[in-house]
């Protein structure tokens, strides 16, 4: 009798502390915040809206997009990471929150090998240099040419100071010996506008962003900032392939979760964002908007995660790269 009653009263205390193993066995027992660090409309809120809406075929639960936009996507990181560890809420990131901004801020109030939990990248974006369709490079060896003869006279935009347009930009200068004046901008939509005005000359940025632009025949894209091609532009070639090693500046998203998210929920989780981005419409959607789908588990995430923290940080270091005041 003593036996039972002991039995029964842990399984009570077990009830009312919401475990692990009762929080994964029904997990989602309601619908999921996802928060994504950007404004609605841009192309991270595309590829987690467009996740999202499978995600309903997948799951018992919704999945919900919530933008929290701000400081670099520090605003959304720091909330998901103070969130409940039990995978309600959950943050579709890129690489820039979570590996580059980390290094630029000494105030940050979470650690992000501390306080996430990895689930899964999602996808990897081509960043593309282009200039403007009239521009006489049509090249990256054309336009290092340029600069060579014109050393720091060649405006260049970006979407902001130490964000990965940036630090492509930065990496294509020390492979190629040469030197731009950056002109950091809030955004890519307005940097597109003053290349196409004539205000800058040449811009970094994702495939995804720069896709219609491209299509349209307004910008001409010299080269890709990545270790492979393109699938939609099969005849741009990389960096590497026109003689810049060290200048593979792809921008990527993943997926995390609060840390001490039991194991279990995080596996429920990866499965189903595995089966929605291998979902063949969502698969052909994500290549023709320009982004590469990629669906791995959180131990090869979280390797990738490591990496690229060491990897920008060391750029962010080597060129002093600091968050404007």
């Amino acid at each position: 009798m003593h036996s039972r009653l002991a039995t029964f009263a842990t399984a009570l205390l077990l009830l009312a502390a919401g475990t692990p193993a009762v929080q994964a066995q029904d997990f989602p027992t309601r619908p999921i915040r996802m928060v994504i660090a950007f404004p609605p409309g841009g192309p991270t809120d595309f590829v987690g809206r467009l996740i999202a809406d499978k995600l309903k075929d997948l799951l018992p639960q919704p999945v919900l997009i919530e933008n929290k936009a701000g400081a670099n996507g520090a605003l959304g990181a720091d909330f998901v990471a103070k969130a409940e560890p039990d995978g309600h809420t959950i943050f579709l990131s890129t690489v820039g929150a979570i590996a580059i901004t980390p290094h630029m801020r000494t105030d940050l109030p979470y650690d992000v090998l501390r306080d996430f939990a990895p689930v899964t990248q999602v996808v990897r974006n081509t960043t593309i240099l282009v200039v403007r369709a009239d521009h006489p490079a049509n090249s990256a060896k054309d336009l290092a040419a340029l600069a060579k003869e014109k050393p720091g006279a060649i405006p260049f935009a970006s979407t902001g100071v130490g964000s990965t347009t940036h630090l492509a930009m930065e990496l294509y200068q020390s492979a190629a010996g040469i030197k731009f004046v950056h002109v950091p901008y809030r955004g890519a939509a307005l940097a597109l506008t003053d290349l196409l005005g004539g205000q800058v000359q040449a811009f970094f940025a994702d495939a995804t962003v720069l896709m219609p632009q491209i299509k349209g025949g307004k910008v001409k894209p010299l080269g890709a900032a990545s270790s492979q091609r393109n699938p939609l532009l099969p005849n741009v070639p990389t960096f590497i392939e026109q003689g810049y090693a060290g200048t593979d500046s792809g921008n990527w998203y993943g997926l995390l979760a609060p840390a001490k998210t039991p194991p279990s929920v995080i596996a429920k989780l990866n499965a189903a964002f595995v089966a929605a981005i291998n979902d063949p419409v969502v698969k052909e959607k994500l290549i023709q908007s320009g982004a590469v789908p990629v669906a791995n588990t959180p131990a090869e995430f979280g390797a990738i995660l490591k990496d690229e923290l060491a990897r920008w940080g060391k750029v962010v270091r080597e060129k002093g790269i600091k968050e404007p005041g």
